[in-house]
């Protein structure tokens, strides 16, 4: 991925949203762009706490388990116990483009591979045990109805101008030169 002003642009517009949503942690692609990017900041608020923005990320080495109640800006008041390791290791790039690698655990661990699932396609709502995730099910179906009924009223994006958009990111920073 080409870090260059546009990117740099980018991270900043997320960590703006993230902020807004009061979240600490968000995923290009759960703000519609096809980059392997996310920002966090644990502190969750500007001026407080560490920014962090991570590009391709290749997570390693889970050790131990532990489990927490997550949510996620995806799924506005849905939160659920999940079961992660408890340390893993990143590597990564910075938004400078300097390699990142380290060995996380806390809270740093928990959010990073949180944020790296929807890299991967997976919400929290994936790794909850199957007896619980009955308990969330009416709740997502809301969810679904409520953007199909603003996409049909024009209120959310088509589905096609999704797509075009993402082509069009997709284009430029994810092919090789």
């Amino acid at each position: 991925m080409r870090v260059d002003a546009e990117l740099k642009r980018i991270a900043a517009r997320m960590f703006d949203l993230m902020y807004d949503a009061k979240g600490i942690g968000l995923a290009a692609n759960q703000v519609g762009l096809p980059l392997r990017m996310f920002v966090m900041n644990l502190a969750g608020k500007r001026g407080e706490g560490e920014e962090l923005v991570v590009i391709n990320p290749v997570l390693s080495k889970p050790r131990g388990t532990e489990a927490m109640e997550e949510g996620c800006l995806s799924l506005p008041g849905i939160y659920h116990e999940v079961t992660r390791p408890r340390q893993i290791t990143i590597d990564a790039y910075s938004l400078t483009g300097d390699p990142i690698r380290g060995e996380l655990d806390g809270m740093l661990s928990r959010c990073v591979q949180h944020e790296y699932d929807h890299l991967e396609g997976v919400l929290f709502y994936d790794r909850v045990a199957e007896g619980a995730r009955q308990q969330i099910e009416d709740e997502l179906e809301e969810f679904e109805v409520d953007f199909e009924s603003r996409q049909s009223q024009g209120g959310i994006a088509s589905d096609e101008e999704i797509a075009r958009f993402c082509a069009e990111i997709e284009q430029r920073y994810c092919q090789p030169k």
